[in-house]
């Protein structure tokens, strides 16, 4: 296993089965840029790991289920499903937040990560926003 796996692999664990925020901003670049669906391009650790206390805080019991691991050079990327109920607020795009909808969500995705010195520099998320926002039940019913 080289670098990029580990990385991502200590990532992943602590977003899911050891949630620990610290942990997360150790393992990114001060300067390290992410791509998320819902978010757009984040800047910086800080952003980075704003989003993702955002998102452990909506599903503060979330599990990543492994689908496919790859580790090419310095990039890893994993493909899988994150799952949890949603029982924290739901950030918005306005600032604003709205309460927690006590719905279970299982959304597949896809992480890709590209390490150098031991953080990540390049992250970039995929999953289907559409599907997880109906998950939350949040889509309004479609034409009768």
């Amino acid at each position: 296993m080289g670098e990029a796996r580990e990385v991502m692999d200590r990532l992943t664990d602590a977003l899911t089965e050891h949630p620990d925020l610290k942990a997360v901003a150790e393992l990114y670049a001060e300067d390290a840029v992410a791509s998320t669906p819902d978010e757009g391009a984040l800047h910086g650790r800080e952003d980075i790991v704003e989003y993702w206390r955002q998102m452990t805080e909506a599903v503060p019991d979330a599990r990543f289920e492994s689908l496919h691991s790859y580790e090419v050079g310095d990039t890893a990327i994993d493909e899988g499903v994150y799952h949890g109920r949603n029982t924290g607020p739901i950030h918005l795009p306005d600032g604003g937040t709205m309460p927690a909808t006590g719905k279970e969500i299982r959304i597949r995705g896809v992480d890709i990560a590209t390490v150098k010195d031991g953080r990540i520099t390049d992250y970039r998320l995929y999953f289907d926003e559409m599907e997880f926002l109906g998950q939350l039940g949040l889509l309004p019913d479609g034409p009768s």
